[in-house]
C-alpha cells in the first residue's frame, strides 16, 4: 500500500501534464490539438509524413491517398500536394445545408471541417495543413473521428525536395527502349560467353 502512494505523489510531484479534451465540444478539441506543435510521425509516404494515434491502423496507400481504419470507422486521407507545392489557397465549401460547419485558420494554416448528415450516418470532411480526411460514420462516433483526424492532420510534413522532384514536367515522362534478346548483329564473335572446353 505504501507503494502504491509514493508511486502516486511521484506522479503527482513530477508535475506531469495532462490536456484534458472535452469530447463533447468539438471546437474546443480541435483547437487544443492542431494547436500543439507535433512533431511526432510513425508513417511515410512519397514526400509526406505524419502520426497515426493509437487506435487508428493504417491499411492501403495509392498514390498521395491513404486508407486508414479505427473501430469500425475507415478515413480516406487525401495529401494534396500540388496545392502544397503552389501554396493554394483553401477554397471553401458553398453549400449551407450542414449539420456542422467551421472554418479553420491556426498557426499560419488553414482549413474546414464539414459534417453532413445522409441518412442515418454522417459524412465528415476534414480539410487542413494541404491534406484531407473524410469519413462516413454513425452519430456517437463523431468526436473520435474528428479528434483522431485532428491528430493526423496536424502531424503532416512535407519532404519540399521530393515533391519538387515528382512535380517537374519530366518526373512522370516514361522512357522506353526497345531491347531484342534475339536480334541478330554483324558482330558474330561472341567475346562475352564462356566457352566450353568438353575435353576438360
Amino acid at each position: 500500500m505504501k507503494k502504491l502512494i509514493i508511486i502516486l505523489l511521484t506522479l503527482f510531484v513530477t508535475g506531469c501534464t495532462v490536456v484534458r479534451i472535452d469530447t463533447a465540444n468539438i471546437d474546443n478539441m480541435v483547437n487544443v490539438i492542431l494547436s500543439k506543435d507535433n512533431t511526432l510521425y510513425n508513417r511515410v509516404g512519397k514526400g509526406y509524413k505524419y502520426y497515426v494515434p493509437r487506435g487508428v491502423s493504417y491499411i492501403d496507400t495509392n498514390e498521395f491517398n491513404d486508407k486508414l481504419y479505427s473501430d469500425g470507422n475507415y478515413y480516406y486521407l487525401y495529401i494534396d500536394a500540388v496545392s502544397y507545392f503552389q501554396k493554394l489557397e483553401v477554397t471553401y465549401p458553398l453549400d449551407d445545408d450542414f449539420y456542422y460547419y467551421r472554418e479553420i485558420d491556426l498557426n499560419g494554416k488553414k482549413g474546414y471541417i464539414t459534417i453532413k448528415q445522409q441518412n442515418d450516418k454522417y459524412f465528415i470532411t476534414f480539410v487542413y495543413n494541404y491534406a484531407k480526411i473524410e469519413s462516413l460514420v454513425n452519430k456517437e462516433d463523431i468526436n473520435t473521428v474528428v479528434m483522431n483526424a485532428s491528430y493526423i492532420l496536424s502531424t503532416i510534413k512535407f519532404n519540399n525536395n521530393v515533391i519538387n522532384l515528382m512535380l517537374k514536367k519530366d518526373y512522370f515522362t516514361n522512357k522506353e527502349e526497345k531491347y531484342d534478346l534475339f536480334e541478330e548483329t554483324d558482330d558474330n564473335t561472341n567475346d562475352n560467353l564462356i566457352e566450353y572446353d568438353e575435353e576438360g
